[in-house]
């Protein structure tokens, strides 16, 4: 495994928090404890879809040892949460919507006692007709989950005359594709601690994505001020958009406040994956024409999604599926249209690439039957349709100047895996190897004129260490190594000059979301913004303090430096003489098109990826030899966290496409926990992942590294289901890609066993 890079991020560098994770003395925040504390438990749901007659938890409360009882009628403020729109009940009051539905939270001395509370609640239901299927959902005569009806959102593209269009192809695809329901699966499950303060505000210790945002929203419930809210979160846990929405903040707020003693919540993995958010299900109708020479004329797409029973961040993912389904093509004809169903199948939202993966993984597939039917070269037809440096964005929105898709195309052709096209390696007779590839974009930011505010503040501390406080969250996707990577880069200084704070909303200013691949470019632009004044004052300070002109005075380690190279006066001499402090703040929105219409993103990163796979017809199972992606996303600042990204997507990605599918039966989860959900182990990551780091961006492109934490999760599906293609002959429209579906493909089209 290794990562090919030519132009920046020479220096590979343990995390700033990679020692303390490896000795395990950085805790889990559901690790935490505190004194008196209690334990919190929720009543959820049995039902996928029913109406609340009524609830009783007489008997509960008079159970010793339980310290507190909350329904719908104990909520002082807002009942409901929901990032784009409050739609989701904190506690139903007279319906539910999905199995997972809360309905009463109980804190207690033990978790025993608090199990005992919640089998003491009595609810009678009215059950419902449960709608699973969003297709039906949308007809007129189906059931309604919400007054407002089953349709969420509704999102079109257009551009050209898809029928004009269509009239003068020669080869029309018209093709179904479904994907299913993907788990985050990530380390520690929601859960954390929520600790009353004396002014009647809040701590809250959990997971999360944006902490001021959790802020507001809690604000909101509680009927208090956000300033007597702090959120404080951890490099620890994963997250890959699962933990951008709230979960189970509200009840631990609640039960904190109404007992006065801090209260842990934590979910188990089958709680997690019953009340959790999933990826999108998409069912995508899509009809694709060309000319005979391999030029696409005509390009029309239907997307129905799933987004479950809650909009969370569903309509913004729609927009993406939307913005992503034609790819980093310039078609002249398109017709793209989606729409996203209410139904009782739990609910689903932000996943790491936000619909694109689905999307994608139907546009290549259509591309490579053009290609077959056209007797054409695969990635030939790619070239011959992809877009130019100064073309338009996917929504026909200006976009900055890139030439990403043609060269991370180009580096892919001349991958080892691309050689092996055509040359059987097979180990007997029963494995079939192949090789595939697919190319994607994805954005950065959150687009579509939704505020996207980004900002930072640096300071000099009086222990003689610059500070540099971010509104952003570590996840486990490296952020810190990119802020000290950044800051050493600016300042010329040393680690140990620096003291980097994120993750606590009463310590940092507001940065917006660590969502949308958004985060590396923010902080790189904070920082050039921030760096020419910063500068000026330490200078200036210094200037003053050593009486020497500030032309002879330059940043170093530990200090200000004279042009001689010597330390003239340490950091922490200037500040123990500053008359006020030294402090740059900046605010500016995160880079969007300026077009008016679409409002679409302005930054995108390009993929290239490559696949090499050996197929065993016997028992169906896919084996991933090789896989490796060429990125183009500007500056690496990182090496070792970019090559940990994309391969860590890469990994994602083939459990995605081969094995992972939280299986659902009338808004019932089959798949309640890992032994019936199956995740890549180590055993099956390919000895090969190689990461070619396309590092050159255009003259004039102020905007420095693009994101790359979902990048590597997009094409990599449509370029293993075209490996089993070139493998076996099978080409699938559907994920995942499962030994099953392969022996049942296999069997009906090759007739028995011994002729495969």
């Amino acid at each position: 495994m290794h990562i090919s890079r030519k132009v920046y991020g020479e220096n590979w560098k343990f995390r700033p928090d990679g020692v303390e994770k490896v000795k395990g003395s950085l805790k889990y925040l559901t690790d935490l404890s505190f004194p008196d504390m209690l334990v919190g438990k929720v009543l959820r749901s049995c039902h996928a879809h029913a109406r609340i007659k009524s609830i009783n938890t007489d008997k509960a409360k008079q159970l010793n040892g339980l310290y507190a009882v909350l329904t719908f009628e104990d909520i002082p403020g807002l009942n409901g949460f929901g990032i784009v729109e409050p739609d989701q009940p904190v506690f139903c009051e007279d319906k539910v919507r999905y199995i997972g539905d809360a309905i009463a939270a109980v804190a207690a001395e033990s978790s025993i006692i608090a199990e005992k509370a919640l089998a003491l609640i009595r609810v009678e239901y009215e059950v419902l007709p449960v709608i699973d299927d969003p297709e039906a959902a949308i007809t007129p005569e189906a059931p309604q989950i919400h007054n407002k009806g089953n349709i969420l959102h509704q999102y079109s593209h257009k551009q050209g005359n898809i029928v004009e269009g269509f009239k003068d192809c020669e080869i029309i695809i018209e093709e179904t594709y479904t994907t299913q329901r993907q788990i985050h699966a990530y380390m520690e499950t929601e859960g954390g601690v929520v600790v009353p303060e004396s002014d009647g505000g809040i701590t809250v210790y959990m997971g999360t994505q944006h902490g001021y945002f959790d802020r507001f929203q809690l604000s909101r419930i509680l009927n208090i001020h956000e300033n007597k809210i702090r959120v404080v979160s951890s490099p620890m846990g994963g997250s890959f958009g699962g933990k951008d929405e709230l979960n189970v903040q509200p009840y631990g707020a609640l039960l904190a406040l109404k007992t006065g003693f801090p209260v842990k919540i934590h979910n188990s993995r089958k709680e997690s994956i019953r009340e959790g958010l999933k990826r999108h299900p998409m069912r995508i109708y899509m009809r694709t024409g060309a000319n005979k020479y391999g030029n696409v004329l005509a390009h029309s797409v239907k997307i129905i999604a799933d987004t479950g029973a809650y909009s969370t961040l569903g309509s913004a993912v729609l927009e993406c599926a939307v913005e992503n389904a034609s790819g980093p093509y310039r078609f002249p004809n398109v017709h793209i249209e989606g729409v996203s169903a209410f139904t009782n199948n739990g609910v689903s939202g932000e996943f790491r690439g936000f619909g694109s993966p689905q999307v994608v993984f139907a546009l290549e597939g259509q591309l490579d039957r053009l290609a077959e039917k056209l007797n054409m070269d695969p990635i030939k037809l790619r070239e011959q349709n992809i877009r130019k440096i100064d073309d338009l964005g996917p929504l026909d929105q200006t976009i900055i100047p890139t030439n990403g898709a043609f060269e991370a195309l180009e580096a892919i052709k001349q991958s080892k895996i691309i050689s092996l096209k055509g040359k059987k390696t097979e180990r007997n007779k029963w494995k079939k190897t192949g090789v595939g590839c697919a190319i994607t974009l994805l954005g950065s930011g959150l687009g579509r004129g939704i505020p996207d505010p980004g900002g930072g503040r640096l300071s000099l501390n009086i222990d003689g260490r610059i500070e540099a406080s971010f509104g952003v969250e570590e996840i486990g996707q490296g952020i810190l190594s990119v802020i000290e990577t950044l800051l050493v880069k600016a300042f010329n200084c040393q680690r140990n000059d620096l003291q980097i704070v994120i993750g606590d909303t009463e310590l940092v200013p507001p940065s917006g979301s660590t969502t949308a691949s958004r985060s590396t470019t923010m902080i790189w632009l904070a920082i050039e913004r921030m760096k020419k004044p910063f500068v000026e004052q330490i200078l200036k300070a210094a200037s003053h303090i050593i009486g020497c002109p500030i032309d002879q005075l330059n940043l170093g380690p530990g200090g200000i430096w004279r042009e001689d190279n010597q330390l003239e006066i340490s950091y922490q001499q200037i500040a123990s003489q500053l008359e006020e402090p030294l402090v740059v703040n900046v605010n500016f929105p995160y880079p969007h098109s300026s077009d008016a219409i679409q409002k679409g993103r302005y930054l995108y990163s390009f993929a290239a990826v490559a696949a090499h796979v050996e197929v065993d017809v016997l028992t169906g199972k896919v084996r991933i030899l090789g896989l490796d992606q060429a990125v183009a996303a500007g500056p690496v600042i990182s090496p070792m966290g970019y090559l940990g990204q994309i391969e860590g997507s890469g990994v994602m990605s083939i459990g995605y496409t081969l094995t992972e599918d939280c299986v659902m039966e009338r808004g019932e989860y089959v798949s309640k926990n890992f032994d019936t959900y199956f995740i890549p182990t180590i055993c099956d990551i390919p000895l090969e992942m190689n990461v070619e780091a396309i590092e050159t961006i255009q003259p004039g492109d102020i905007y420095g590294p693009k994101g790359i934490g979902e990048i590597g999760t997009v094409a990599v599906a449509p370029a293993i289901a075209s490996a089993v293609h070139n493998a076996i002959g099978f080409r699938c429209n559907q994920l995942p890609v499962s030994s099953e579906l392969i022996l049942r493909a296999t069997e009906k089209e090759r007739g028995r066993w011994g002729e495969i």
